[in-house]
């Protein structure tokens, strides 16, 4: 009997290691270094909570520019990314499995290839002289009579990302939603039917929605993962670290420009916790709506 007991742990001893050794030790080794003095060569030097102190009293660039960059860019592509991917989900799920399968691998596509995608095909759009798309298709309209330096321009960079941002948040927990869709018992609907539910929309809210709450948590998780965590947007669009004057700067560029570039790696821990922190929130609220007690 008491081997028995014990199998379940065995089988569950190669996640939990992992698990332990890729999460849990740097997370605590992020916590520790953030209350160093650290710069990658000698012994970290304890400091107490003087790297956050600093942070809220002495970093203007992340009060000014990145942490409103990184709400304005959280607030639009991470309820719009998971919106769009459940409406995305939802309108597939209608049609039949071949071009179901075939509109879902467009859809998902981008989210696979979009650092290649940035480099080739959104720097090419947003050129920044007249052979660039959007100045072509702009000049052709008389919209603008010269060239806009898109990806360098402090007014359009931020939007740019987010636009790039949304087209590529069709991942994991769009086919989530997906599959939560289509595995929806369908006498639900016809029980539905009968109650008195009259068209897709009542369908959706009484019987859809509730229905998939752990499909809805997964995508809701990733959406706010992704979003916190999209810094490379900006950094492969404008080739910069930091981006032109700080227009595109989000809080995991800040991160990489303390951490990798400054080697402040006492001061980028900080960072990361109070990263760590928010997502940890988001995350909460998330489980809040959708988990199924």
């Amino acid at each position: 009997m008491k081997g028995n007991k014990k199998s379940p742990y065995l089988f569950l001893l190669p996640y939990i290691s992992l698990f332990t050794l890729f999460i849990v030790v740097p997370v605590l080794m992020a916590i520790f270094l953030s209350f160093t003095n650290f710069n990658t060569i000698e012994a970290p030097e304890f400091v107490g909570f003087m790297n956050y102190i600093n942070l809220l009293t002495q970093d203007e660039i992340f009060m000014q520019y990145v942490l409103p960059n990184t709400i304005l860019f959280a607030v639009i592509v991470g309820p719009g990314g998971y919106i769009l991917s459940f409406v995305l989900a939802w309108v597939l799920a209608q049609l039949t499995p071949v071009p179901r399968t075939l509109f879902a691998l467009i859809f998902y596509s981008p989210s696979m290839t979009a650092g290649i995608a940035m480099a080739v095909v959104w720097r090419v759009i947003f050129s920044g002289n007249q052979s660039g798309y959007a100045n072509h298709i702009l000049m052709s309209l008389g919209i603008i009579t010269e060239p806009v330096i898109w990806l360098q321009d402090t007014r359009y960079i931020l939007i740019i990302m987010i636009v790039v941002a949304l087209w590529s948040s069709m991942g994991v927990g769009f086919l989530a939603m997906m599959s939560g869709v289509l595995n929806i018992d369908h006498t639900l609907y016809e029980a539905g039917a009968i109650d008195g539910i009259k068209n897709r929309f009542q369908e959706l809210i009484y019987i859809t929605i509730p229905s998939m709450k752990p499909q809805m948590l997964f995508g809701a998780v990733m959406a706010i993962v992704g979003t916190f965590n999209a810094g490379a947007i900006g950094v492969q669009l404008t080739g910069a670290n930091p981006t032109p004057s700080y227009a595109g700067q989000l809080i995991v560029n800040h991160i990489e420009d303390y951490g990798f570039i400054r080697f402040e790696m006492g001061y980028a821990a900080a960072l990361s916790v109070v990263l760590l922190l928010i997502i940890y929130m988001f995350a909460y609220v998330a489980k809040k709506l959708f988990s199924e007690a």
